[in-house]
């Protein structure tokens, strides 16, 4: 008896930047008869960073489960911006408020023309300063090329990221990576991985150019991070002062193989304190996939 189940992936480019490059994140809709194993089996098939799946919700409009290659994940930002793009331009989705489950909690999602803004929470930082020889090490870095008064912290609106100021866009160009280390390093503060950005950048408009490196979850380098990018707006404000309530984020145009990524961060300030923030993009769906799996 033929146990096989063929399960249809939507894969769509999340951040695109002017329609080009982004991120692109598996979306299966209708998933609520899979379980997790099968979740898994699904992602390390599609092999992309993430891959989110779609079900039913009693307290959201929908619910999101978001599975790397080799692990499940609480939230994820591009996947996120992928699925309600796709839901809108399917007319699933009729509002442009909308709410997601997630098995950390509810978040709100906007949605605003082709654009799709994610909720996170107010930033939490840690002092990582013990462990600064150790990251510059895993980047390949010296400390005379980190941008001066920004110290290396550990920034979480919902997940953990290491962000790691660089003086200019060349030093960023030019990082090499040790893997390994910076999975150990990931593994000691429970990170997704690092934020390394810079905000020497050439258009004006822009305010920041980062890379990601996220081995932890099998995300060698991501073009487009935005449960990173809300972290890196955090710092932005918090810690360089740079007091605005939207910050344009660069990424993915150093990766081996370029694929630009713009991600948009909103503020929402109170009393000059950051309460919450909407980050988001724009999705394009690419092609999709069959994958079969053992039910």
């Amino acid at each position: 008896m033929d146990t096989t189940k063929t399960i249809n992936v939507q894969i769509l480019n999340a951040f695109v930047d002017n329609d080009k490059g982004g991120n692109p994140a598996g979306v299966v809709l209708d998933a609520d008869n899979l379980s997790d194993k099968n979740k898994l089996e699904i992602a390390a098939k599609v092999s992309l960073s993430e891959t989110a799946f779609v079900s039913k919700s009693t307290s959201a409009d929908f619910k999101l489960d978001f599975f790397t290659p080799n692990k499940q994940i609480a939230h994820c930002g591009h996947a996120t911006i992928a699925t309600f793009s796709y839901l809108k331009q399917l007319a699933i989705l009729k509002n442009n408020n909308a709410i997601k489950e997630t098995i950390d909690g509810n978040r709100k999602i906007k949605l605003i023309d082709d654009l799709a803004f994610m909720e996170q929470l107010s930033p939490k930082y840690a002092n990582v300063s013990h462990k600064e020889d150790q990251i510059l090490k895993s980047l390949g870095l010296k400390k005379s090329d980190l941008m001066q008064n920004a110290p290396i912290q550990l920034v979480n609106t919902g997940n953990s990221f290491m962000l790691i100021p660089v003086k200019n866009s060349e030093i960023l160009k030019n990082i090499i990576p040790d893997f390994s280390l910076i999975d150990e390093i990931s593994e000691t503060f429970d990170l997704i991985g690092y934020y390394v950005f810079s905000t020497d950048v050439e258009n004006p408009e822009r305010d920041a150019s980062t890379r990601m490196f996220g081995p932890r979850y099998d995300i060698l380098e991501e073009a487009g991070t935005g449960m990173a990018a809300g972290p890196l707006a955090c710092y932005l404000y918090d810690v360089l002062t740079i007091k605005k309530e939207r910050f344009l984020i660069q990424q993915g145009e150093f990766m081996t193989t370029p694929s630009p990524s713009l991600i948009i961060v909103d503020l929402h300030i109170e009393n000059h304190k950051i309460k919450s923030i909407m980050a988001g993009g724009k999705g394009l769906l690419k092609t999709q996939m069959e994958i079969e799996i053992n039910s």
